[in-house]
């Protein structure tokens, strides 16, 4: 008998999820609580209440090639970074690909998950939904995958703000801004630098950014203007595993710093670059060396309309104030001895597995926060899970929840993962993790690809389950696909002309400067102390 499976949430990782479960020949169905496919990063003017949202101008921080799903590249045309409805038209094309959305309900919400009388012979659960027109509904599943994310309840800590009660402006969560047309000509104040942060800083005018722990600054703008995500490969990952800790830190720090100095700046965190997850904006340094945004320490008080900070300065005639502090998660439709979620963490066997469950049939998709693109991590997940699920594998009898290592302790990462690392520790298990000395041997242009090369999700179709044809020639062809949308306009450089006599020319100048240098050098007498 197939197995039916409850996906709950049709975003990214609900999509992920429903395919994995068509290409393992198990049945899906969906639960969408809006009318839409896209979660996150389906834009509405209007936030509805539990779900993400994001604002008007959203565009991703990581590039097409990287955040792709596996077997499905994005259209060449399509830009490196995307705009949030350009995501949303890429998740209809794989909709559409795979014909996943007759498998999804919209507008059902999940009510109530709960595992079954005979659930420690069975592993089934109960599921309860209701549409939109309040019809209630009970279901009976072999399995069940919860997609919601991680970014529907904002955090708002308005306690740790002594006197917000008094401020007569106004106040809300990133999560509820959408467009700066209304702020634009105002004086706001933005704490938090995360993501959100940032970008809503260089959105407004007259701005100043409060900030408790400061943060490293990456641009989506690489080397040679390549995606900045695109230079992260198996050889940066492993001289990352290998090199102690503070001294890989201090040279990615410094490389940063060339760009712009964190501490000139007001930047500058106490934490090292790998110890909290940075923030990802072009713009910023820009707006601080022009004046339109000023970095302050965190708010000590507000009154009436004036906002103190820590450092003693004071703003006066404040009219906005925008929390960027984060989100919480939780499951409200699952007992808590299920999954259990305290000050955002929870216990879960590689992020994924309740560890405590008699039968592996709960799966938590996409509940991670990757330096890197979420979407082919979940894909993984979804890859693993399925495979539990129809026991093609095991978890271990005793299998632990995932430890948090290196990561300052905040509530912003608790599910925080390293890209490389954490797909290739789940592709091991699926068995669809690359051998890069068996590539080297056998197809040494594919391995030198992929240990030097950008590791793009393709990288795990070339074996075991799951394996696309098309995977090797994705791999070859990703930088065609990077450089198309910038190609708009033909750029015909002027060839240099070669002369063996300017060549013989230079050479004599470097040659008497090298000479000359070497002379001084040897004559000083500091080379003998």
């Amino acid at each position: 008998m197939t197995r039916r499976v409850a996906v709950i949430g049709g975003g990214s990782s609900g999509l992920a999820s429903i395919k994995t479960c068509l290409d393992e020949g198990l049945q899906p169905v969906c639960f969408e609580s809006s009318d839409d496919i896209g979660g996150l990063w389906k834009f509405k003017e209007n936030p509805e209440a539990d779900r993400a949202s994001i604002y008007q101008s959203v565009i991703i921080n990581t590039s097409k090639e990287v955040m792709c799903f596996s077997d499905f590249p994005i259209p060449a045309h399509y830009p490196n970074y995307m705009h949030n409805s350009l995501i949303v038209d890429y998740f209809r094309m794989f909709a559409d690909r795979f014909q996943l959305t007759r498998h999804i309900r919209f507008n059902t919400k999940v009510l109530q998950v709960k595992q079954r009388s005979d659930f420690s012979r069975s592993g089934q659960w109960d599921v309860e939904t209701e549409n939109k027109d309040g019809e209630k509904e009970k279901h009976i599943f072999d399995a069940v995958m919860i997609c919601i994310g991680h970014h529907c309840h904002p955090n708002l800590p308005l306690h740790d703000f002594p006197g917000i009660d008094s401020f007569t402006g106004k106040f809300f969560h990133s999560r509820d801004y959408k467009t700066a047309d209304e702020w634009r000509h105002k004086k706001a104040v933005v704490i938090g630098i995360g993501n959100s942060g940032g970008d809503i800083a260089v959105e407004l005018s007259r701005l100043y950014l409060s900030t408790r722990r400061g943060a490293w600054i990456l641009n989506r703008v690489g080397n040679y203007g390549l995606p900045l995500d695109m230079e992260f490969n198996r050889l940066v990952d492993s001289l990352k595993s290998i090199l102690p800790h503070n001294l890989f830190c201090g040279l990615v720090e410094s490389q940063l710093n060339q760009r712009f100095d964190h501490a000139l700046y007001n930047l500058k965190p106490k934490h090292r670059m790998f110890s909290q997850h940075p923030t990802v904006n072009d713009e910023l340094p820009n707006r601080i060396l022009s004046g339109t945004v000023q970095v302050k320490p965190n708010i000590r008080r507000f009154q009436g309309s004036s906002v103190e900070f820590d450092d003693g300065s004071v703003v006066e005639d404040v009219d906005l104030v925008v929390f960027a502090t984060g989100y919480r998660f939780s499951f409200p439709f699952l007992a808590s001895h299920v999954v259990s979620v305290s000050e955002n963490k929870a216990s879960l066997y590689k992020y994924v597995f309740p560890p405590e469950l008699d039968r592996p049939t709960l799966a938590i998709i996409g509940l991670v926060q990757p330096l890197g693109a979420i979407m082919p991590i979940s894909e993984m997940q979804a890859r693993w899970a399925t495979r539990v699920f129809k026991g093609e594998l095991l978890l271990p009898t005793a299998s632990s929840p995932q430890i948090r290592r290196m990561y300052v302790s905040s509530q912003r990462h608790t599910i925080q993962v390293d890209y490389i690392s954490y797909m290739d520790e789940i592709a091991e298990l699926v068995g669809v993790r690359p051998s890069l000395p068996r590539l080297l041997l056998t197809d040494p242009r594919l391995g030198l690809n992929l240990m030097f090369g950008p590791c793009t999700p393709y990288q795990y179709r070339l074996r075991g389950p799951g394996k696309w044809a098309g995977a090797r020639q994705a791999i070859f062809t990703q930088w065609e696909r990077v450089a198309r949308p910038m190609q708009t306009r033909p750029c015909h450089d002027p060839k240099p002309e070669r002369s063996l006599k300017w060549l013989l020319v230079v050479n004599g100048v470097c040659g008497y400067f090298i000479y000359n240098s070497s002379k001084k050098l040897m004559h000083s007498p500091r080379l003998y102390e």
